[in-house]
């Protein structure tokens, strides 16, 4: 299970960005190119692992897409995309982020008070995105019934749990050493 996944993700490089080491992944950037099996994986351990009674899979660009997309596929659940570009759709909601390398918008459409939603990222690391999606997300009355973080790097997952009351369930655990990647932990193993 997820072999394809483990060896994309140690063969990761490492890009620092100040003190942050920042690791470049098929599933977390898009580079190098994303092999299909690391998806299908990805998609079957959620569907067998997480609570799929939603109206919606919800996640953000970009690295959230391909993700979100292999499990509608595979769930028939619709998929809805959080943006950082603002369409100016009425009833758009506008939610400011930070992360330990970055900050930005993501303007969310489509979604209601009352919207079951699993949603889904790529990595948890510093938290930053994660709580200000999920604080966001509540303030519109969204109910969040599944989160899902498919890499766990750093304190990230829990500090979107202390930071939010919200269950962050992640696929693989990892953090970087001497300039690799290092699996700490995979679902099921």
């Amino acid at each position: 299970m997820l072999e394809e996944t483990k060896k994309t993700l140690l063969n990761s490089p490492i890009v620092h960005f100040g003190d942050y080491n920042y690791f470049v992944n098929p599933i977390t950037d898009g580079i190098p190119t994303m092999k299909p099996q690391v998806l299908l994986e990805i998609t079957e351990v959620i569907q067998k692992n997480f609570n799929l009674n939603v109206d919606k899979i919800v996640s953000v660009e970009a690295m959230g897409i391909p993700l979100a997309t292999s499990l509608s596929i595979a769930t028939n659940i619709p998929s809805l995309i959080i943006r950082k570009r603002n369409y100016g759709l009425p009833g758009e909601v506008t939610i400011h982020k930070y992360t330990g390398y970055a900050e930005s918008n993501l303007y969310v459409n489509d979604l209601k008070a009352g919207d079951r939603i699993l949603l889904i990222d790529d990595v948890v690391s510093t938290g930053g995105t994660l709580i200000n999606l999920i604080k966001g997300l509540r303030q519109i009355g969204v109910d969040i019934v599944t989160c899902i973080a498919v890499i766990d790097k750093g304190e990230g997952k829990l500090i979107v749990e202390k930071e939010t009351g919200c269950k962050v369930d992640t696929i693989v655990k990892l953090h970087v050493d001497k300039g690799k990647v290092v699996i700490d932990k995979i679902i099921g193993e």
